[in-house]
């Protein structure tokens, strides 16, 4: 894999980071705060339940827990993928 040299300089790297971390942080405060609160009510009135929760409280309760969780999977995997672009992974063979 080629590395455009441009692309691996650690500000660039740095950048990049903030990026993706700030992008997951919005849609986290997103779904954990309108979900959770301020749409609660129109969520409740509006959309299905889920087993007899109404869907505003599942989405308080249970929602922004999964989507966390789905986050830091997407986090793990954007990261590995930054990492492999600036040259910044760890190579098995390296450690033996």
């Amino acid at each position: 894999m080629k590395l455009d040299p441009s692309s691996n300089h650690p500000a660039a790297h740095r950048r990049a980071c903030l990026k993706i971390v700030l992008s997951l942080l919005v849609v986290w405060f997103s779904v954990s705060f309108g979900c959770g609160i301020i749409f609660r009510e129109w969520l409740d009135a509006n959309a299905p339940h889920i087993g007899t929760a109404p869907f505003g409280f599942w989405m308080a309760q249970q929602g922004a827990i999964i989507c966390f969780v789905i986050l830091l999977v997407i986090y793990a995997v954007l990261m590995n993928r930054l990492d492999a672009k600036h040259g910044y992974t760890e190579d098995e063979t390296e450690n033996k």
